[in-house]
């Protein structure tokens, strides 16, 4: 007897997930078992990619302790997208938006780059270590 066929992932109300599922029209920049790499829909400067778990994590907040490494991995694989687009980790500004100051429930690091080339609007959305967009280092801390 012949194995069934996956099941084909259906529609989530979560637009990354779709992404990651392949159910939007998205151009994946990176992806492994983990973790998936998109470029922000609005960015703020030339370089503008969001960094996301493919697991299902609503926020920031939402992580563990058991979720260190995965948080470590968002953000070796954005600084890696950085080198291989010739862009220094010097010029980039890497966060996460602090809840409820997030427009989708699903955890996602910001890499912009380089800083030099926001906006008035984008330096007010992505405040370097503000109370709405906080600095990996200060997620891990938190764990």
């Amino acid at each position: 007897m012949a194995a069934a066929a996956p099941e084909a992932p259906s529609r989530s109300a979560c637009i990354f997930c779709n992404i990651v599922n392949k159910l939007e029209n998205t151009e994946i920049l990176y992806e492994d078992e983990d973790v998936c790499v998109f470029r922000d829909i609005k960015p703020a400067s030339r370089f503008h990619i969001l960094t996301i778990p493919k697991r299902h994590i609503e926020d920031v907040k939402a992580l563990t302790a058991a979720d260190k490494d995965l948080v470590e991995k968002l953000l070796t694989i954005a600084k890696e997208m950085l080198s291989k687009n010739s862009l220094s980790e010097d010029e980039a500004r890497f966060g996460y938006h602090w809840p409820p100051f997030r427009s989708v429930k699903h955890l996602h690091l910001h890499t912009i780059a380089p800083e030099s080339e926001m906006g008035f609007i984008g330096r007010l959305i992505f405040f370097k270590d503000s109370y709405w967009f906080v600095s990996p280092n200060y997620v891990m801390s938190r764990l």
